[in-house]
């Protein structure tokens, strides 16, 4: 089984001006001449962090991540204001100009996969391959799954936690009640809230229980900025249209992909990427049997650093 990379450092951090007041912050790794490759990170609002340049050869890939509008080490942290997923494909446009990337290949999990697509799909001639796990197709059923019912009745105990800031008056539209507990004007009503919701989604990851993980998730800088935005983006709808990935996927057709996806991903449960991989019959689907949802997953950092190489491989030699 593959294991991630050693540690490596960035060569150069960026930070990159977009819309006012948003500054992103985007860094470059491995080999200057290589291929390049973007993370596109989680969340949305879940921000990079530092193993994800591990999944890739430092000698072989021009690795650069990107912490997307509020996230990570972007700023302002957590802001909403003109934060939607048309200004987020708009930025990595923005971002391959700067680096004068012709093309690239996109990398993405959970929203980094909705992400992902979305992109390849707005610009496919930019697009060398996908690889994407967990794959999450925003649809108002797969966000009804895990913040109103469905992992709730999978994880009960862990859900009466996500229950405790809401009334029982409320609690018919948690979306939406969360959203003005993470939209108002107290601090520590909003803390409160964001630590639940983000804590909720680190417990709900894994197969198996991960401390680690869950601590990550409940970091107030983190938590913060994935309760806050995720909040957003769901209040509507990922500002996508119902079955827009889907319905667009023909445009995906000359791009190669893998799709890793754990079978007990409680997150993003299983038939977002069957719905995904029947649309989109060129990518290859992976199923991964001891897995949930969390990129950091044994197997599922297996899967992905041999997608990662199967599919660079499939460039080189269609450019031969």
């Amino acid at each position: 089984m593959l294991t991630l990379y050693p540690e490596i450092k960035p060569n150069t951090q960026h930070r990159i001006a977009v819309d006012p007041p948003h500054e992103l912050y985007v860094e470059e790794s491995g080999n200057p001449r290589g291929m390049p490759v973007l993370v596109v990170h989680g969340g949305p609002g879940g921000g990079c962090e530092d193993y994800h340049r591990r999944f890739f050869d430092a000698e072989r890939y021009r690795i650069i991540l990107m912490d997307q509008r509020g996230a990570g080490r972007s700023t302002p942290l957590a802001e909403l204001e003109g934060n939607s997923t048309d200004k987020l494909v708009e930025d990595m446009e923005i971002v391959r100009t700067f680096l004068g990337i012709d093309q690239w290949l996109l990398f993405g999990g959970s929203w980094g996969s909705t992400l992902s697509l979305v992109y390849a799909q707005a610009y496919p001639e930019r697009v060398l391959g996908l690889v994407l796990r967990g794959i999450f197709l925003c649809r108002p059923r797969d966000i009804h799954w895990f913040y109103q019912e469905g992992a709730s009745r999978v994880f009960p105990d862990y859900w009466q936690d996500f229950l405790e800031p809401i009334p029982e008056s409320e609690r018919g539209g948690l979306v939406k009640a969360y959203y003005q507990r993470l939209t108002s004007c107290n601090e520590l009503e909003q803390i409160q809230a964001a630590k639940a919701w983000s804590i909720w989604e680190g417990r709900c990851a894994t197969l198996h229980p991960n401390p680690r993980v869950v601590e990550h998730f409940g970091h107030p800088h983190v938590a913060i900025a994935l309760a806050r935005i995720e909040c957003h983006y769901f209040m509507n709808n990922a500002f996508l249209d119902v079955d827009q990935i889907v319905r667009d996927a023909p445009r995906l057709a000359d791009i190669p992909g893998v799709i890793v996806h754990g079978r007990y991903d409680m997150v993003c449960p299983l038939d977002n990427a069957m719905a995904l991989a029947t649309a989109w019959p060129q990518a290859d689907l992976r199923i991964i049997r001891d897995a949930g949802h969390s990129a950091s997953e044994p197997a599922i950092v297996d899967a992905l650093m041999r997608g990662v190489d199967e599919v660079a491989a499939k460039v080189r030699g269609a450019s031969e």
